[in-house]
């Protein structure tokens, strides 16, 4: 699992298309290094993602160095701000247990609720919550949602924006 922060928790992914750049960029960097995303979340000034990883679980650093950097371009150019320094930090967290790894699926699918976002987490285009209704058995979205997330550490402290197109 990856959550990563911008500089200062500033919102310079506020805007839609910035999202949405946001968004493809994630999924063209985790196809082009293997990793098979499972869970996203994508706001203003931070994400959540959960991943399986490739046999080399080293190319993750590669991964959010291309993407962080292709994100930041993209913000510096729609923002108008070149140079700006966009991201601060990541966290990663290696999850080897079957029950720590579905909380987090959890999480991730729901985060949208927890900031406040949406009455229901489908609802918001930059999170993974309708790809998984869609995709996964009813009996499965179930069963995940049934995973406590509540005592997992992840670092979540953030205020988000969300300008509505």
């Amino acid at each position: 699992m990856v959550t990563a922060s911008t500089y200062r928790k500033l919102h310079h992914f506020r805007k839609p298309l910035l999202l949405d750049f946001l968004q493809a960029r994630l999924f063209s960097e985790a196809d082009r290094l293997g990793w098979q995303l499972q869970a996203w979340a994508l706001f203003s000034n931070h994400y959540h993602f959960v991943a399986l990883s490739p046999p080399d679980a080293g190319t993750l650093k590669d991964l959010l160095r291309r993407f962080h950097s292709l994100a930041a371009r993209e913000a510096n150019r729609v923002n108008g701000n070149n140079g700006r320094q966009v991201w601060h930090q990541y966290w990663d967290t290696h999850l080897t247990y079957e029950r720590s790894y579905y909380a987090r699926l959890n999480y991730v699918h729901k985060n949208p609720l927890r900031h406040g976002l949406v009455p229901v987490a489908s609802s918001y285009p930059w999170c993974s919550a309708a790809w998984l209704e869609q995709t996964a058995t009813p009996a499965f979205v179930k069963t995940l949602s049934g995973f406590k997330a509540d005592s997992i550490s992840i670092h979540d402290d953030f205020e988000v924006i969300w300008e509505r197109a």
